[in-house]
């Protein structure tokens, strides 16, 4: 298991681009017409989810 220690910034930064991506990766999604192309793109977004899920859930607890 890999552990990344973060300050609140550098925490809030990743969690904003995390989001920007998601924002980005849904139209990517949307316009892929490759159906394998289009599950590792849901791949990422899930996992790109659980990250910002994480970090939120960090954040509430400090």
């Amino acid at each position: 298991m890999v552990q990344l220690t973060l300050t609140d910034t550098d925490a809030a930064t990743l969690k904003k681009a995390l989001e920007t991506y998601l924002s980005d990766l849904r139209m990517e999604i949307a316009d892929t017409n490759t159906h394998d192309f289009r599950a590792d793109l849901k791949q990422e977004e899930s996992l790109s989810r659980r990250l910002v899920e994480q970090l939120r859930t960090q954040a509430s607890r400090d």
